[in-house]
């Protein structure tokens, strides 16, 4: 009779052994058919880029902390797509260009970081469970997080000021992860490059014969000067710098999305509005400037020449002033006037 009781027991025993040897091996096995899958779907895009949906995103959050990867997910909206402050279209092509970026610099480390793009409209809940109520919106999911709105981290505006450099900047201090450098696309392909050179070779001989005869638009002084003036615009406004990273003129306001934000605080990020603001009151300097130089002393009369100089100096004046003032406000740091020890 003693026999059965012990039977029991050591029955008991071997199915809770076989159990807890099965669950980790289930587990493992579901954690590797999400990688797989996951490479999968990297592979059939071309910049590597996920498209999510909630289904999916289940799966990954179904996944055990911490999870083998971090991931990376770029909120879009195609009825935003036309809302040019907004700028959707181009921080995702750049956000897919530090994907394709990174997985070429380190094609290795695939399943370290995935990078995912999740749309509105499919996939609401989603959104909801980010608490994503304004757009561009990124966030970073780090292996261990399990509340995503605590434990996820979003990217800050001024990480988008640079695009995708700022963007590979961002992964690299939160994930210590080398994104590497990203791989643009040339801006003229080899057909274009063909083309302009043929058409170069064909107007060449028409060109030479009217730069000889002083027949073009080299020889006009008036084009020369709107140029310089031009050139003088394009140089204090930082145009160059709005224009090779795509900045928007102006943004939409994160808690009134009905109005527009033209100057951004802060020193990480400048608007094309800010660079053409302070690019007009240079601009207005530098003409005032050539204006006194070069026609003002030529007028004979004192008292006309006096007004004039005391309003060339009140309007130089407002505008420095002005740029210091912006500056001050988006950098926080003071610029103070020097007095002589004498005066004060």
């Amino acid at each position: 009779m003693a026999i059965l009781p012990t039977l029991t027991t050591t029955v008991s025993l071997l199915l809770l052994f076989t159990f807890s040897l099965l669950t980790p091996h289930a587990s493992t096995l579901s954690e590797d058919s999400i990688v797989s899958e996951l490479y999968a779907l990297q592979s059939e895009s071309s910049t590597g880029v996920i498209h999510l949906n909630d289904p999916l995103l289940r799966r990954i959050l179904s996944l055990p902390t911490p999870r083998p990867f971090n991931f990376l997910i770029f909120f879009d909206a195609q009825q935003l797509h036309s809302k040019a402050e907004l700028s959707l279209p181009t921080l995702k092509s750049e956000f897919s260009l530090v994907s394709s970026s990174f997985y070429t610099n380190h094609p290795d480390e695939k399943s370290l970081l995935f990078f995912f793009d999740i749309e509105f409209q499919e996939s609401q809940s989603s959104f909801s469970l980010f608490a994503v109520n304004s757009l561009p919106h990124i966030r970073l999911i780090p292996p261990s997080a399990t509340d995503l709105k605590k434990d996820s981290i979003q990217m800050d505006a001024s990480d988008f000021s640079r695009l995708a450099e700022s963007m590979a900047e961002f992964i690299e201090s939160r994930t210590r992860l080398s994104v590497g450098p990203v791989h643009r696309p040339p801006i003229v392909s080899k057909k274009q490059i063909a083309f302009i050179a043929v058409a170069i070779l064909i107007w060449t001989p028409f060109f030479l014969k009217k730069l000889l005869a002083g027949n073009t638009v080299l020889h006009d002084k008036n084009i020369w000067m709107a140029g310089a003036i031009f050139v003088y615009f394009f140089s204090v406004s930082g145009a160059m710098f709005n224009i090779i990273r795509k900045m928007p003129m102006f943004l939409a306001d994160r808690n009134d999305p009905s109005k527009l934000v033209f100057f951004y605080q802060g020193s990480g990020m400048q608007l094309g509005a800010e660079g053409f603001a302070v690019g007009f009151l240079y601009t207005i300097v530098g003409l005032l400037l050539a204006f006194v130089t070069h026609l003002l002393i030529r007028v004979k009369n004192r008292t006309a020449q006096r007004v004039t100089m005391i309003i060339v100096l009140f309007i130089s004046f407002w505008a420095v002033k002005k740029v210091v003032f912006l500056d001050n406000w988006k950098t926080g740091y003071g610029i103070h006037a020097y007095w002589p020890s004498s005066w004060q």
